[in-house]
């Protein structure tokens, strides 16, 4: 560690025995167990948030989490003489979650229902957290910024090898994106957002592979900088999304995934319609175009036709997946 990384390790109440750099951050071993400093951009009042509901699930047992911890000075972030903001949490001596072994996969999707079954906000007297936008709204704003790409696109005269497959991939995507638009507009999944809302129920917002840690008997789950109130089957989906997009939307795993989950908390219908329609959305074509529109027009790196060419393919490659785990036929009602 550098001099002024150890003078942030000194504002806090712990004995480090030892340390060393792991993903972005330092693993301390303290007199109070495994904690890890890392560099952070969030807000004073984002830590607080985190440490409240983070206890929280501590004091209650049900999932284990990293929950921050304060400084000598009752602070829960600390800045080192550069400026740079730091916070240490609460850690675990174990591995990430391999996605290739089904049975953590399929754990972990059962862990998540847990963490859902306690993760709703309660008033403490300090403010609300925020809530995530509408999905109509999400969805709505994606399919304006992809039509804005391809007007864009179409108004260049030189066109590079990314903006001709955009172009010739544009009409299939956007299609499919205006038809689960419509389709989540005549859902009950606004209604969901609005009792989700009001009910102060809360999601992780990251809920990876990436932030598990596997342990002896169960897991860790880590890094919830993204926290927020909104429909908790939306991490269901991301992680469904993550799983497959590596295990190549098999069927059986996400079945297995989803009667997991089921085990411990009740999916609702309209929830797993929520997950399906997410699933269907060409999230990953918008993406593509939003980082095109961020980027440096003259020059494109190869990686980008990559993304590109990799969100047309697992959109087809998911297609059979939808039909037979959601009912869902929208490809179908597309030709």
């Amino acid at each position: 560690m550098r001099e002024y990384e150890l003078e942030v390790l000194q504002r806090y109440d712990v004995e480090v025995k030892g340390t060393r750099r792991i993903r972005g951050a330092f693993f301390c071993d303290t007199s109070e167990g495994d904690m890890l400093l890392k560099e952070t951009g969030i807000s004073d009042r984002r830590a607080a948030l985190l440490y409240i509901v983070l206890s929280r699930l501590e004091l209650e047992g049900s999932v284990k989490a990293d929950t921050p911890v304060f400084t000598k000075d009752g602070e829960l972030l600390a800045a080192s003489r550069d400026g740079t903001r730091y916070m240490m949490k609460k850690w675990y001596s174990g591995r990430e979650c391999d996605v290739k072994k089904e049975s953590e996969i399929i754990a972990a999707s059962g862990n998540l229902a847990r963490l859902h079954n306690v993760l709703r906000w309660e008033e403490t007297g300090t403010d609300r957290p925020p809530a995530g936008r509408d999905p109509v709204e999400e969805l709505a704003r994606h399919n304006r910024e992809m039509k804005k790409v391809r007007s864009f696109i179409r108004a260049r005269v030189a066109k590079n090898e990314f903006e001709y497959l955009y172009l010739e991939s544009f009409e299939k995507m956007y299609a499919l994106a205006v038809r689960v638009l419509e389709r989540m507009e005549g859902s009950g999944c606004m209604d969901l957002y609005g009792k989700s809302v009001r009910s102060g129920r809360m999601l992780h917002g990251d809920y990876n592979y990436h932030n598990l840690i596997m342990l002896p008997g169960g897991m860790a789950v880590t890094n919830f900088e993204h926290l927020r109130i909104g429909i908790q089957a939306q991490d269901l989906y991301y992680f469904i999304r993550k799983a497959m997009e590596k295990c190549h939307w098999k069927q059986k795993l996400g079945r297995e995934m989803l009667e997991a989950y089921q085990s411990v908390r009740k999916i609702e219908p309209v929830e797993k319609e929520y997950i399906g329609l997410c699933l269907a959305y060409p999230e990953k074509f918008w993406k593509a175009a939003s980082s095109y529109a961020r980027s440096n027009k003259a020059w494109l790196p190869e990686k980008s036709v990559e993304k590109l060419r990799t969100a047309v393919h697992q959109t087809e490659e998911k297609e059979a997946f939808l039909e037979n785990v959601f009912s869902l036929d929208l490809y179908r009602s597309g030709r």
